[in-house]
């Protein structure tokens, strides 16, 4: 979180600025980054808007720049910017999706979050994050290098925003249900398993300081039990991984970090393993004779005043 020099933060102008601000506002402060204001859309009406907004903030002190900008849709226009931009995380606020287009169309948060190569905060709560709960959601089961990796980052940013919020630090796993069959016998019985999650916890207990009492192992399938123990907790924020599944895998068996969007209360931060974000910036990058014509069919209103 420290090393974030540039924020893309998307506005949309039929929510309410004042939620998704606050957080722009803490974080360029605590990080001291640069503010990258984007609007998704293609009329020109919006500009007195945009330009109102990014000169209030220049007036507060912060480094800010400003564009409005349309790629085929809002998920493509946001990583545009974001790879444009070198930004380092993007913030952007949430609304439930419709539950009868959600089961046709996938909703254009979800998409972000499986495609966009940064880390993604989505701001769904007023609550603030000082002094409060940050909740930090691993899948310790997984334990090969890349989600070792992962799991790292998770807690690693969740320590960081406790750090600089003031706050304490939880960190969960969720388990899964004895099953007699099983090949193993550990997984037979509830209390091997979670002995065996437990003992996979201690490493990044000990890393971040993570007493007994802030660890949740819990039985049971991940996107019900994080919003649990979120809500238990009263957790201002949750950091969580994606894997970032596309196609027929993420539809019939899902990402974690899209099914418990709608459900978590709090402000969620969604991180990715490092060889998914290599592939993802591949994916993002536009073919060479592109670049130009996306360059001249974005809004040329861009000002930009970033710290040397």
């Amino acid at each position: 979180m420290h090393t974030i020099r540039n924020t893309l933060v998307v506005l949309d102008p039929q929510q309410s600025e004042g939620l998704i601000l606050n957080r722009a506002r803490m974080i360029a402060s605590a990080t001291r980054s640069h503010l990258h204001l984007l609007v998704c859309d293609k009329h020109p009406d919006l500009s007195s808007q945009l330009e109102d907004v990014r000169g209030a903030l220049e007036k507060e002190g912060f480094s800010v720049s400003a564009e409005r900008a349309w790629h085929h849709n809002p998920h493509q226009t946001v990583i545009a910017a974001q790879q444009a931009e070198g930004c380092g995380l993007v913030i952007k606020q949430h609304l439930p999706d419709n539950p009868l287009t959600k089961s046709v169309l996938t909703p254009e948060d979800w998409k972000l979050l499986r495609y966009c190569p940064s880390p993604v905060l989505i701001v769904k709560s007023a609550e603030s994050w000082a002094n409060g709960t940050i909740l930090a959601a691993v899948d310790v089961g997984s334990s090969d290098i890349e989600h070792r990796v992962l799991h790292a980052g998770i807690v690693s940013h969740g320590y960081d925003i406790a750090e600089l919020a003031g706050g304490r630090l939880h960190m969960m796993s969720a388990h899964p249900y004895p099953m007699l069959s099983a090949y193993d016998p550990m997984f037979q019985r509830k209390e091997s398993i979670q002995a065996f999650y437990r003992e996979q916890c201690k490493t990044l207990q000990q890393e971040f300081g993570i007493d007994d009492e802030r660890l949740h192992i819990e039985e049971g399938a991940p996107d019900i039990l994080i919003p649990q123990v979120a809500h238990k907790l009263k957790a201002a924020l949750t950091v969580i991984g994606n894997v970032a599944r596309t196609g027929l895998a993420g539809a019939l068996i899902g990402n974690t970090a899209e099914m418990v969007l709608d459900r978590l209360e709090s402000d969620v931060l969604v991180l990715k393993p490092d060889d998914i974000i290599t592939h993802l910036e591949e994916l993002a990058a536009p073919p060479q004779g592109l670049q130009q014509q996306d360059a001249l069919s974005s809004w040329p209103y861009n000002h930009h005043h970033r710290p040397v």
